[in-house]
């Protein structure tokens, strides 16, 4: 099933099979509909995957989301970014920096979390609720607080264990 709220130019995302795409979703690449891309796929998303309710991903330059990646409700991903060096002029006039975005497979993303532009996030890694990613999160980790921080991982030999 899927309602989105907005999607634009669908000729550049890839959608996986058996995956769901919640009710109110915004799906783009691009500002506007009609606009070309630099690139044939803007938005991957692999198989099996979840993206929950009131969610959006907007891409302009490359996101990529794995396999069997679920998000919780209202989660935000986007690889562009709005600049701010020239004070006399508004900001929606300005640079905007592009970075791409890649989710690691199984990986799960709570409630309200937001996935800023330049981000990696590993393999079967969890982001917490209302986490802020602004830096990569490496395999196997427990990611919470804004900006998110790595508070547990999981060792080959010792198993879980918290990080300081």
């Amino acid at each position: 099933m899927w309602k989105p709220t907005t999607i634009f130019n669908e000729r550049y995302i890839s959608i996986g099979s058996d995956t769901l795409i919640g009710p109110d979703v915004a799906l783009s690449a691009g500002m506007v509909p009609g606009q070309e891309c630099i690139s044939d796929i803007v938005v991957s998303i692999g198989d099996r995957c979840l993206i929950g309710r009131g969610s959006g991903i907007v891409g302009h330059f490359s996101i990529t989301i794995g396999n069997d990646v679920w998000t919780g409700h209202h989660v935000y991903i986007t690889d562009q970014n709005h600049g701010y060096e020239d004070i006399s002029r508004p900001i929606s006039q300005q640079s905007q920096p592009e970075r791409a975005v890649v989710i690691g497979d199984g990986s799960w993303l709570g409630y309200g979390a937001v996935v800023l532009p330049g981000v990696t996030i590993g393999k079967h890694v969890v982001i917490g609720a209302n986490a802020v990613v602004t830096h990569d999160i490496p395999d196997y980790s427990v990611a919470v607080g804004s900006p998110a921080r790595v508070v547990r991982r999981h060792d080959p030999d010792l198993g879980w264990v918290s990080v300081d």
